[in-house]
């Protein structure tokens, strides 16, 4: 396949979508809970999909519907999830309060990272040698995989929990979004650890529910229960899209591997995919039977 899109939610399926018509290609059943998150393997070979408290990845090319590696060890919700650059291995955060590493040959977890709060969302630095995790006491921790420690620790607003975090690929920004929908941008390149390039509100009413840096690093997308995702410029993070035709709130957003198009989850029980050249809706894809809280897209060739 070259492109893969995948979404799930709350009516315990995971749906694959011809991107191009918009048609639902195949449906898997996930009985355990509702899905949180989606990744795609970077092979395209496995989806990874996590709930309460499970994760099951999924072969991509197959007939077989039944999960491939049931991988245990959590014992809260599974918040955030994620592969390293070559697949070898996978990343989760969890409402348990740990972050963890898995080798995907094997159901249990190699290496575990006591958070001491709930883990709301968690990212690969692009060095491969640092987790950064953000929890609900509002605390965006660094996490060295060489040593097992936390190196270091920023609270940019009190108790107010984080609900996202991410970096660009090119390393020069790493964006922290909390639940009153205000974002953090650092600098991490700097001796000092990271200093503050700026914060703003993204969403003038309700939450900020993800924030996510763009494979080209231009732009930042937020989305919130104010039923929008915002896109923003990453050199000077000002709001150059307001993208606003969902109904409800709006989950999860990804990117096209080019950043010329967003993919959006939405309560509204439906995805979108969008033209972020015109801020138009490209595709609906609609066949869920409740909240959309996940989207995963591979178009990369």
């Amino acid at each position: 396949m070259s492109v893969i899109l995948a979404t799930a939610g709350y009516d315990h399926k995971i749906r694959f979508w011809e991107a191009p018509s918009g048609i639902s290609s195949r449906t898997l059943r996930y009985p355990d809970s509702q899905v949180n998150c989606l990744e795609i393997h970077p092979e395209k070979t496995l989806l990874a999909a996590a709930g309460n408290p499970h994760i099951r990845l999924f072969a991509i090319d197959s007939t077989n519907n039944n999960p491939v590696l049931a991988c245990e060890g959590h014992t809260g919700s599974v918040t955030g999830l994620g592969f390293q650059r070559n697949g070898n291995w996978m990343y989760t955060s969890s409402e348990d309060g740990t972050v963890k590493i898995w080798d995907i040959r094997s159901p249990g977890y190699q290496r575990s990272f006591n958070c001491g709060c709930p883990v709301n969302s968690v990212t690969l630095h692009p060095n491969q040698a640092e987790l950064i995790s953000g929890d609900q006491n509002g605390n965006v921790k660094v996490w060295d995989l060489s040593t097992s420690n936390c190196v270091s620790e920023y609270v940019p607003d009190g108790v107010t929990p984080i609900r996202s975090v991410s970096i660009g690929e090119d390393a020069k920004h790493v964006v922290a979004a909390n639940q009153n929908a205000e974002i953090f941008v650092w600098n991490p390149e700097s001796s000092k650890g990271y200093t503050e390039v700026c914060r703003f509100f993204a969403h003038e009413t309700g939450y900020c529910i993800k924030a996510k840096i763009s494979p080209d690093c231009r732009s930042l997308v937020t989305t919130g229960s104010d039923r929008t995702a915002r896109i923003w410029d990453t050199s000077t993070w000002q709001l150059t899209k307001t993208l606003g035709q969902h109904q409800q709130w709006v989950w999860d957003a990804t990117f096209s591997a080019d950043s010329s198009y967003l993919v959006t989850a939405c309560s509204d029980h439906s995805a979108r995919l969008w033209s972020l050249k015109t801020g138009e809706v490209v595709r609906q894809y609609t066949g869920h039977q409740s909240c959309v809280s996940c989207v995963a897209l591979n178009d990369s060739t």
